[in-house]
């Protein structure tokens, strides 16, 4: 009767420990860290990794961990926050609507730039006079390089 007991035992153990192994398997493994630098804290106006004594830091990091706890992407925790705390947490703008606008507009002015430059042509060369080429000659003669 021991024998079967211990056997029974071993089977079990044996099914059990690979199912626990699997399903901390397929947890996403976020961290604290890897959510912290992409929302900010809407007390400081800072990333929250950057916010130190805030309570609302505070709380934001409490909600993180129990998301993290629950097995939550980093994605699904962001949006959660968003819905908790409204877009303004999010450390960038979502690419729609106005937020679109964060995204546009520097890459038009960088645009605009180098066609402005590549239109304006190379710039002119300055041109010296002999005299002042003479005395920097003279100058740079003195110092011993």
């Amino acid at each position: 009767m021991r024998r079967a007991t211990a056997i029974a035992l071993a089977l079990t153990l044996a099914l059990v420990v690979p199912a626990t192994a699997l399903a901390k398997a397929s947890c996403p493994r976020t961290s604290l860290g890897d959510v912290e630098n992409e929302v900010m804290c809407l007390e400081c106006g800072v990333p929250l990794d950057v916010a130190t004594d805030s309570l609302q830091a505070h709380q934001e990091r409490a909600f993180i961990t129990r998301e993290i706890a629950a097995c939550r992407t980093k994605d699904q925790i962001k949006t959660a926050l968003a819905a908790q705390y409204g877009d303004r947490v999010l450390a960038t703008p979502k690419a729609k609507g106005i937020g679109l606008a964060a995204y546009l507009v520097p890459s038009a002015a960088l645009i605009l730039g180098a066609l402005r430059r590549l239109r304006a042509g190379p710039p002119a060369s300055a041109t010296t006079d002999p005299s002042e080429s003479a005395r920097l000659e003279a100058d740079l003669g003195r110092y011993d390089l």
